[in-house]
């Protein structure tokens, strides 16, 4: 196992060594993330933002003690479902994991499919604007919101913002009031923010693999996992959820799978179209994320095959170890 602060690049340059694992849900992130931790003695730090959540763990596909092989990781669970959580938030909790990685000798690996969560880290993005707003109109919107939706907020932003507006999903509550409260705050759009600090020069010293695959074969692995989900207890899940006070005016119960599962249990949908809406909601997602991935101009794209051999499986390893190594200098 290597050491990675005695490793010469450190005392080349004084940005820090951190590896990306990034790509559409599905995809296989998990899987070569582990391989690589054990490889180079990393921990995972997760770059998920329902993933964050505590208690809700089969509808976003988080990995389990028992499957984690001993690799440390990080940004699992550490909030509550009815607690504020985003991207600052997420980003303040991912600094300080690092320290202790870095304190550690260990080299960090960023693993999740939430691409604005990877770039406020990667980008040290400030988000000291955005946290410092009104109150009140915060607490205006979120009240629209949850009393008439979250296309409520959205449309709002589409009227003030159209740009921006294009840029949030409509059922994105969270990113349409963050974005409303700072053009009320600093009269300019969010997008000018967000593009002045995707300018900064990088944090780290970073590698980052973009995972991708056919995409017939990846939408074929999200059927089977939205399958799966159902069959390991998804509905005992979000029941267990709604036992404790959780509803789907909350940011964490309008993820995928728990607001399909929310309508089903109020009588809103049947079971199977249930869990056909969240077929449909994930593929729709892995395409946006796509999308997002596709500007990240440091990505270096792997091409999965999703129903390879053991052998096969081995090369894209060794692909993504020759990857890293030349760009980490290990």
């Amino acid at each position: 196992m290597q050491n990675f602060s005695e490793l010469p690049f450190e005392k080349k340059s004084p940005m820090p060594p951190i590896l990306v694992v990034a790509g559409p849900t599905a995809v296989g992130k998990t899987r070569l993330a582990l391989d690589l931790a054990r490889l180079w003695n990393g921990e995972i730090l997760s770059a998920d933002s329902m993933q964050i959540y505590r208690y809700m763990d089969i509808g976003t596909a988080k990995i389990r003690p028992w499957e984690m092989e001993g690799i440390p990781h990080h940004l699992l669970g550490i909030k509550k479902p009815w607690e504020k959580a985003n991207v600052a938030l997420w980003q303040q909790a991912a600094k300080k994991a690092l320290e202790g990685i870095y304190r550690r000798g260990r080299l960090p690996i960023v693993v999740g499919g939430t691409g604005f969560f990877i770039q406020a880290l990667l980008r040290d993005v400030d988000f000291a604007l955005e946290e410092g707003g009104s109150g009140e109109y915060r607490r205006r919107l979120e009240a629209l919101a949850e009393r008439e939706g979250a296309q409520a907020v959205w449309k709002m932003l589409e009227a003030r913002d159209p740009l921006c507006a294009r840029t949030i999903h409509p059922h994105n509550a969270k990113r349409c009031i963050r974005a409303l409260e700072y053009l009320e705050q600093h009269g300019e759009s969010i997008l000018e923010h967000n593009r002045r600090e995707q300018k900064k020069p990088p944090a780290f010293r970073c590698c980052y693999l973009a995972l991708t695959a056919p995409r017939e074969a990846l939408y074929r692995r999200i059927h089977q996992r939205v399958d799966h989900m159902a069959q390991e207890g998804l509905e005992a899940e979000v029941e267990a959820l709604r036992a404790m006070g959780c509803h789907r005016g909350m940011v964490s119960m309008q993820g995928i799978g728990y607001k399909e599962m929310l309508a089903y249990m109020e009588g809103e949908m049947d079971r199977e179209a249930a869990l056909d809406a969240i077929k449909q909601g994930s593929r729709r997602y892995a395409k946006r994320q796509w999308t997002w991935f596709a500007r990240e101009k440091e990505a270096i794209w792997l091409h999965q095959d999703l129903e390879a051999s053991a052998a096969s499986s081995s090369k894209a390893l060794e692909l993504a170890r020759s990857l890293a190594g030349a760009k980490l200098g290990i």
